[in-house]
């Protein structure tokens, strides 16, 4: 396998960062690659029955060393012949299949999908014995993450694990894992037949999990090795972030009156403008049909309103992390989607804030939005490592004047976001907090949320679900 390597990639500063660290993560970068991709080859291609073999290689061979023990010499001659003559058998029950894959249109972090494969037999003979896996993208990180991306903690390893990167690159890869799929037994394939199989993956990360092949198991006569026949089917699937239950929330806030309104919504509000006239859909109020329209045209004409008042609530996500990878943001994104599920959409508005590589503000509720577009812009959402917190800040105060009140889910509890919270209080925006914080961090004071503490919460790692029940 050829690796190649950029001629230029970005230094990270401090020690990790150096002229001479970058250096030997260069250089170790491919060996790793190497290391990992014969790894996994070893480990998927033996069947337990080979491994058994290989055991017995190494043993019986240690003893030979005994020449006195000829049964020894026997054992090892025979062990190693029959893995030879099972690594030969491979070449002779390769299958020629084809695939064809559906899958759902999301998934959900922990939870596990269920999808079909259909397989077909492309010989006029039957096929059996097959196992069939998927092979997802290559997990290893490219040189840029390799270099770029330090582990979480890596600065309190020793001088010798922090300039080999052995232990980032065993992170990284574990955090390129986006799921797992089972391996399951293929029924007999007919002649030119086809057969259904369904395969189980079990989604590890929010964002796109790819399908780069299918793999097929062909073992070999003896059982004891197998190869893969890849069969390629690019796909991909949604991963949603994972959400918690949320028991129902008291929401700060009352109806505010909105300029513009929302049109085409849904009217709930307690003050409507009539905008204009349309075709019935399924679902209208029939006390909003428009009579004489209809006797005209002969077909059912509804009037349309604009809301004008009505409650409005903000979603603010902290994105601002100085590292690329955190439990702590994934915990805080899987809060926000929680808090988004619990929001009665068809009595107020939500507006996701948020910044990435720019200010973003999602608008879900009322027939504007829906949850599923919110839950699958929080399954992208990455860490800002590039701008600064006080963005977030301006985002907020300029639709301020039109919120109801907010949710703020942060990722720390500092002095910038005490005073964004600060900030807000002044303008007299009812608030609820939210701070995720490692599992062993001391008690947060509520600091301006000391006059109403039960809406500050401290949520720590491994406690997540249990501090969001008990609101």
């Amino acid at each position: 396998m050829n690796v190649t390597l950029p001629a230029t990639v970005p230094a990270v500063s401090g020690e990790v960062g150096s002229v001479q660290s970058t250096w030997l993560l260069r250089r170790l970068y491919g060996s790793y690659r190497l290391s990992s991709a014969f790894t996994w080859w070893w480990r998927r291609r033996f069947t337990p029955g080979g491994w058994l073999v290989l055991l017995g290689i190494v043993a019986t061979g240690m003893m030979g060393v005994d020449t006195n023990l000829s049964l020894a010499y026997q054992a090892f001659v025979f062990l190693c012949l029959l893995l030879i003559a099972a690594l030969t058998g491979t070449q002779f029950s390769r299958a020629q299949v084809e695939a064809e894959r559906t899958l759902p249109r999301f998934g959900s972090v922990g939870q596990p999908v269920e999808f079909r494969l259909t397989m077909r037999n492309l010989t006029a003979k039957p096929q059996r014995g097959l196992t069939v896996t998927e092979d997802l993208a290559d997990p290893r990180p490219t040189l840029e993450q390799f270099i770029s991306t330090p582990e979480p903690g890596e600065e309190r390893r020793n001088f010798y694990d922090r300039g080999n990167g052995y232990y980032r690159w065993a992170w990284l890869l574990s955090q390129n894992v986006r799921g797992k799929v089972n391996e399951v037994p293929c029924p007999e394939l007919p002649p030119n037949g086809t057969a259904e199989v369904s395969l189980t993956l079990t989604p590890m990360r929010r964002g796109v999990l790819r399908f780069d092949c299918v793999a097929v198991g062909c073992p070999d006569p003896f059982g004891l090795f197998r190869t893969f026949v890849r069969v390629p089917r690019p796909q991909s699937l949604l991963v949603l972030p994972k959400r918690y239950f949320l028991p129902p929330l008291d929401l700060p806030g009352q109806l505010k009156y909105q300029h513009g309104g929302v049109a085409l919504a849904a009217s709930v509000g307690e003050s409507e403008e009539f905008v204009s006239l349309r075709d019935y859909r399924p679902g209208d109020a029939l006390r909003h049909i428009h009579w004489p329209s209809w006797a005209k045209t002969g077909k059912p004409i509804v009037k349309e309103f604009q809301d004008e008042f009505f409650t409005r609530h903000a979603l603010i996500l902290d994105t601002f992390l100085p590292v690329a990878a955190s439990a702590v943001f994934e915990e805080a994104v899987s809060v926000a989607a929680s808090l988004a599920c619990s929001v009665q959409a068809q009595e107020s508005l939500l507006d996701l804030m948020f910044v990435g590589p720019e200010a973003y503000c999602f608008t879900m509720g009322r027939g504007v939005g829906h949850l599923e577009q919110l839950l699958e812009i929080l399954a992208s959402v990455q860490p800002c490592r590039d701008r600064q917190f006080n963005s977030l800040l301006r985002l907020v105060l300029r639709h301020a004047g039109e919120l109801s009140g907010c949710l703020c889910v942060f990722v720390a509890w500092d002095e910038q976001r005490r005073e964004f919270v600060r900030r807000l209080r002044e303008m007299g925006v009812p608030l609820m907090i939210f701070v995720v914080t490692d599992a062993d961090a001391p008690r947060l004071e509520p600091g301006p949320m000391l006059a109403e503490p039960e809406r500050f919460r401290q949520l720590p790692l491994g406690r997540v679900a249990e501090e969001l029940a008990k609101l």
